[in-house]
């Protein structure tokens, strides 16, 4: 019996790995999606839509984020946030993986949220002479700051719950939400949450000067959880985290595919279901039982 055991778990464990190395080989561009982005266009915010929007005090410069209010928005009550920063500009493989650095590059608040549930705001990187930066940082305290203030305003005009403010990003977004999000205390107070998937800063160099205090930055974070994926593996980053010495609550999963994308979720893949309940426990309903 203890053979047949073992063997069962031989077969399994291969399949999986079977199953892997096929996805792994093939295109996450292939795959069918199950939700459009919606077009950011210049109306005026309503439930279902997509607009670009200008924080007060920032209507002499070319900076605007995006705002999406739920399909089903109402003024009655609290609905929690989802902040999304853009991967890196310029970049394109092989395998037809487009990032362009835009804000209409975001993706992932509306694929977790599916349109609902949440509002869905995505956030520029500023440069100092007040156009956006389509690559890296731009002048950082600028970014904080245009952070902050947008934040505040949606809570204030579109009833944002501050205690429940998730940040997410890909790419360069990724790392964002720890070199951005928890560049200092005031900033790093914001966030209930986030979701970052493919690179962290630690796994991944980026120009900032002050990268190397990436670790202080990381203990901000404290006990508030955060969801981080990666194509193919998440041990590098696993292994950076280890080495700072932190232990929180963290939770990690794999994209089955070598696209450097975050296409993944508006597909019906396990990894996005595992991060939709993620997302859950902030939202009014809770996990489903």
């Amino acid at each position: 019996m203890d053979m047949l055991i073992r063997f069962i778990f031989f077969v399994d464990l291969m399949t999986f790995l079977l199953v892997v190395q096929v996805q792994a080989e093939s295109n996450l561009n292939d795959l069918p999606t199950l939700l459009d982005v919606p077009v950011m266009s210049s109306d005026d915010p309503v439930p279902g839509k997509r607009v670009k929007s200008v924080t007060k005090g920032w209507e002499s410069t070319q900076i605007h984020h995006a705002l999406y209010l739920p399909k089903d928005w109402s003024p009655d009550r609290k609905w929690p946030v989802i902040v999304e920063y853009p991967g890196n500009g310029g970049y394109a493989n092989k395998r037809g993986d487009v990032s362009d650095g835009t804000l209409e590059g975001c993706m992932m608040g509306y694929g977790l949220s599916e349109g609902k549930g949440f509002i869905w705001v995505s956030l520029p990187f500023i440069n100092k002479d007040g156009t956006i930066a389509l690559q890296w940082w731009g002048d950082v305290e600028s970014t904080k700051h245009y952070c902050k203030q947008t934040v505040q305003a949606v809570c204030r005009d579109f009833q944002g719950d501050p205690s429940r403010i998730v940040l997410a990003g890909f790419s360069r977004g990724a790392i964002a939400c720890n070199y951005i999000g928890l560049h200092d205390e005031s900033i790093a107070e914001i966030w209930c949450g986030m979701i970052c998937h493919s690179h962290y800063e630690g796994e991944f160099r980026h120009p900032a000067v002050d990268q190397a205090q990436w670790p202080q930055r990381l203990m901000r974070l404290g006990n508030r959880p955060q969801f981080i994926t990666h194509e193919i593996s998440v041990q590098p980053i696993r292994d950076a985290i280890h080495i700072t010495g932190f232990t929180g609550n963290l939770t990690f999963g794999v994209l089955p595919f070598k696209n450097h994308s975050a296409r993944w979720t508006l597909c019906d893949l396990e990894l996005r279901i595992a991060a939709i309940k993620w997302l859950l426990q902030f939202s009014n309903q809770g996990l489903p039982k």
